[in-house]
């Protein structure tokens, strides 16, 4: 890739759909929920985070696991689903989701450059602790920063701040941000982090202010571009 992003201290990551599959719990048991399991896992992903934006203009915070519950409740009730066992298994599922190959592979490499990485995140503690671990990527990260420290969700201002403080840079343009959510790597550019979206899922840019500095088609192209 011929543009490169300069004087980059630390790469702090999104977790949910950036590192983490987050359509692999429903994925895994789709054979128990037929032939809607792909609408249940997008609507699933569209009300988590449609909830994470109400509640903080309500500033009706709650943790991100119980967010994460109610949209499926909404989810499985929206398709007529009464499985207590079904809901269950894909709650605990959510807590071991599959890191995607290119973040395992882009995250080592940068972990051998000597740089710095995070994870900035709505999820609780509790969830990035066993999501990081039962995924491998605890050996790569330095810091997993949460929401919780501040009480309100992305795309809040407050939030981005957070990974400056605990990323001990001087500038906001030393860290690069990494998220496959529009909204997400949008909002972190018009914070003043430089950023890189990775296109996991064929999103244009939303109609909101800040342009990411670059879309990747792979995580494995970070290293390059920041070294």
């Amino acid at each position: 890739m011929a543009v490169k992003l300069a004087g980059i201290k630390a790469c702090v990551f999104d977790a949910y759909g950036t590192l983490l599959n987050v359509h692999a719990p429903v994925a895994q048991l789709s054979s128990r929920i037929g032939k809607d399991a792909d609408a249940v896992s997008r609507l699933w992903r569209q009300k988590q985070l449609e909830y994470t934006w109400l509640r903080s203009l309500m500033k009706a915070y709650v943790p991100f696991w119980q967010v994460t519950g109610d949209a499926l409740d909404y989810t499985l009730e929206a398709f007529s689903i009464e499985d207590q066992g079904l809901r269950d298994d894909l709650m605990e599922l959510y807590l071991h989701l599959a890191a995607y190959d290119d973040a395992v592979a882009c995250l080592k490499i940068l972990k051998e450059l000597g740089v710095a990485t995070a994870i900035l995140s709505n999820g609780s503690p509790d969830m990035l602790d066993a999501a990081v671990k039962s995924s491998g990527l605890d050996a790569y990260l330095d810091e997993n920063i949460s929401v919780a420290d501040v009480g309100i969700f992305k795309p809040d201002p407050r939030v981005y701040q957070q990974a400056v403080d605990r990323m001990g840079v001087a500038e906001r343009s030393e860290i690069c941000f990494v998220s496959a959510n529009t909204w997400d790597a949008q909002a972190a550019k018009s914070f003043g982090l430089q950023v890189a979206r990775i296109d996991r899922f064929g999103l244009k840019d939303d109609r909101i202010p800040g342009t990411p500095d670059m879309l990747l088609d792979s995580l494995e192209e970070l290293p390059g571009v920041v070294r």
